[in-house]
């Protein structure tokens, strides 16, 4: 563990996702036709992704000392992710995200239920290994910048995900390499709905490159004074969810392997349609031979 691919921190909920026919209204009450349980949220699927992939990863977070959470660790650890930093906070109940998904359009609504925060006096920075690759979702601000400051002292490269506008993330954007966001934070967060202004706009914040995903629209990157454009591939979709963690995982699979960006957005673009064809943010996320099956196969795209 002296050096490894990637380190992540991020949260880690436990996904509870409902298969049914038709979106409930209020006050209905349905049947669903399947449930399905798995480990979620944005880095530690990133880093199953990566694992699965054939690259060295660990997880920073935190869970509580229940059930739930001692199955998030081990699902980590059967896809090879180290666990050793996660921490186990006591008489606390570990994150849920529970929701519903649409048969046909794949469409999704989760909520997510969280009582445990990483805090900076959880981090053992000494402790952690030197990585190539630092990635961040952002949630839990304090501990973010602390080991974002951290890998740039250290000389790792720092990717960022965020999808939405939940708390203010700007304070890590200098600390930041590579910003791959979602249209759905992007667009309120900067004011403007024109994708290209939206990008232009935070790379006033320091990042070198920066990607906004459109789900089927695509994907749009910025880097090294020229802006790239990839469409999405086509598939029979089953769940939209983990969608944008997948493209993570192309993109930072591309990232380790040293292919333009160009090229990372295509992966990222094929790792998150092969995703979409099973339930759940893991699930579907692909080896190294599935995915360059994939690309392969001359997949459809929407554009």
């Amino acid at each position: 563990m002296n050096r490894i691919d990637c380190l992540g921190l991020g949260i880690m909920p436990y996904d509870v996702l409902y298969s049914v026919k038709v979106y409930p209204e209020a006050e209905m009450k349905i049947d669903a036709d399947s449930l399905h349980m798995q480990g979620g949220g944005p880095v530690p699927t990133v880093l199953v992704g990566l694992s699965r992939l054939g690259f060295t990863t660990a997880m920073i977070g935190v869970v509580g000392d229940d059930p739930i959470g001692q199955m998030g660790i081990d699902e980590l650890r059967q896809a090879k992710v180290n666990t050793k930093f996660i921490t186990v906070r006591r008489n606390k109940p570990s994150a849920v995200a529970a929701g519903w998904i649409e048969q046909g359009s794949g469409r999704r609504t989760v909520v997510l239920g969280r009582e445990v925060f990483v805090r900076p006096a959880d981090m053992k920075l000494s402790q952690y290994p030197r990585s190539r690759l630092v990635h961040l979702d952002g949630r839990d601000m304090p501990a973010t910048l602390k080991l974002a400051r951290w890998a740039k002292k250290s000389g790792a490269t720092v990717s960022f995900d965020i999808g939405s506008t939940r708390n203010d993330v700007s304070d890590v954007f200098p600390f930041v390499d590579h910003l791959v966001v979602a249209d759905s934070y992007v667009f309120p967060f900067t004011g403007t709905s024109n994708t290209r202004n939206a990008i232009r706009k935070l790379q006033e914040f320091g990042p070198k490159t920066v990607v906004v995903t459109e789900g089927i629209k695509g994907s749009t990157g910025y880097e090294s004074g020229k802006f790239y454009s990839q469409a999405a591939y086509k598939v029979r979709t089953i769940d939209t969810t983990g969608a944008g963690d997948a493209f993570h995982v192309g993109y930072l699979f591309g990232l380790l392997t040293g292919v333009d960006l160009a090229e990372r957005l295509r992966l990222g673009a094929a790792v998150a349609a092969i995703k979409c064809r099973q339930p759940g943010a893991r699930a579907g996320l692909p080896c190294k031979a599935e995915l360059l099956k994939f690309l392969k196969s001359g997949p459809k795209k929407y554009r």
